[in-house]
């Protein structure tokens, strides 16, 4: 009879974490340590060690691991963790401690990250401070003060009791971190930012609350977690970025607000079927698409075309197809005056640009035409402005690939230099993932001047 698995506990440390976190993908992949361990070249018994934190886990196997079990950096960011906390604890036991400066700044001792900071009573346990505090013990801020954000000199101070201008509050920084995240991506100071309102914000759920003000609060959490999490997810924090799409559809359903809980399940569909679950990410589009007669034709169009990126990561050709009709048909139908405010950005862009990526893989993976994708990708290129550069470089360069699988390297050259152009400027994980799988396709035409040139400046902008 097997042993049964030893409980982990990944809260303890970030070498505790790594391992929970190897064996929840392993999992996730359907692998056994035995068969996990062969495809990296490991002994299954460090493979165990490592998920039960008593054995260390280098950089390369860490992105050895990444590689074979999809997770989109997840391992290789939670290894630097790791190298962090063991590399501060080395400098405070080399140095002497000369006791706190007068006026200086408390900082509580995490456990998970060496970076969380005490809630106070009544907030969300520590799956949620793992997640929201995983980067940052940055305070509130209101949006007229972002220097308070960045260096917080206090503890966020929560209102006595709820008011309708609180809740204005969350959502304006919702508003901000949106803008800020579509114009330059989800890392550097739009990262910071982000993790440090999710903490603010699950405090305030805390606060007591008149009823009528109940579901209004639920709500601007929700939009905030929503766009917290497409943050966190464009650099790669999954973890971070799951649990703030749970707790938003979870806030969504108190709330009674059908739209705002289908774009938590469309998000949770975009980012399993980013790191490889394209299946679960079907599961997800599906759960937001419940009592789609509640939604509005345009966000049913925004989880129809996640379907459609489900199916067709699975190669599901006549699924996928049809997907992006119903999509099609659904946008076809979309008023923007019925939509919330928060949808105005599923506009003719992002919605040919969304379907154009399903369709790629079939024409990649599959050998279909890829003059449907290419359409569309061309009209997402064109309609997105500066406002969504984002979303501009990732259309463009997804097209500039699949011409250089499928169609005109000099063509594809041009066009991606083009998103380069767009790219160079942003901190996303997403969009430097997709650059190097251009960069990767056009090796293909090595002695092409358009094609060196174009891997030249890919491997620049990416060093840079």
């Amino acid at each position: 009879m097997p042993r049964p698995e030893k409980q982990l506990t990944p809260d303890e440390s970030p070498r505790d974490w790594l391992g929970a976190e190897v064996r929840y993908w392993r999992k996730e992949r359907g692998l056994r340590t035995a068969a996990l361990a062969a495809l990296v070249q490991v002994s299954p018994s460090l493979l165990e060690k490592i998920e039960k934190a008593q054995a260390n886990c280098g950089q390369e196997l860490a992105e050895q691991l990444d590689e074979v079990l999809k997770t989109g950096g997840v391992l290789t960011r939670a290894w630097k963790m790791v190298r962090r906390q063991t590399e501060k604890r080395r400098g405070e036991t080399e140095r002497p401690n000369p006791g706190p400066l007068e006026g200086s700044v408390h900082s509580h001792q995490g456990r998970i990250l060496d970076s969380e900071t005490s809630l106070p009573s009544g907030s969300p346990g520590p799956m949620y401070r793992r997640a929201f505090l995983a980067t940052s013990g940055l305070a509130a801020f209101a949006p007229k003060d972002l220097a308070a954000l960045v260096a917080p000199t206090a503890p966020p101070e929560l209102p006595d009791r709820m008011r309708q201008k609180d809740i204005a509050n969350v959502h304006a920084i919702a508003d901000l971190i949106h803008r800020e995240d579509n114009a330059h991506g989800g890392g550097g100071l739009v990262g910071v930012i982000a993790s440090g309102v999710m903490q603010w914000a699950v405090t305030l759920l805390s606060v007591p609350c008149s009823e009528e003000l109940v579901a209004p609060l639920r709500a601007a959490v929700a939009r905030l977690g929503i766009v917290v999490g497409a943050s966190r997810f464009d650099s790669y924090a999954h973890e971070d970025a799951r649990i703030a799409f749970k707790l938003a559809a979870d806030c969504a359903e108190e709330a009674g607000d059908w739209h705002l809980r289908a774009k938590a399940f469309s998000f949770l569909a975009r980012q399993a079927i980013w790191v490889g679950d394209p299946d679960r990410g079907l599961t997800y589009a599906e759960q937001g698409l419940v009592r789609a007669d509640r939604l509005t034709p345009t966000i049913q169009a925004m989880l129809q075309s996640a379907r459609a990126r489900a199916f067709g990561k699975m190669g599901n050709v006549s699924a996928t197809l049809a997907a992006v009709g119903a999509a099609d048909d659904a946008f076809a139908k979309s008023n923007a005056a019925d939509d919330p405010p928060w949808m105005s950005y599923y506009n003719e862009a992002q919605h040919h640009g969304d379907t154009a990526h399903a369709l790629y893989d079939l024409a990649v993976l599959k050998g279909q035409d890829p003059a449907r994708a290419s359409r569309r990708f061309e009209i997402a290129v064109d309609g997105h402005g500066d406002d969504y550069a984002r979303s501009r470089a990732i259309s463009g360069t997804k097209w500039a690939s699949l011409l250089m699988a499928a169609g005109d390297p000099r063509q594809a050259s041009a066009i991606g230099e083009r998103a380069l152009n767009d790219a160079g400027n942003l901190t996303s994980q997403r969009a430097a993932d997709d650059l190097r799988e251009l960069g990767r396709l056009a090796r293909r035409y090595r002695g092409l001047p358009e094609a060196e040139y174009l891997r030249e400046r890919i491997s620049a902008t990416l060093q840079a």
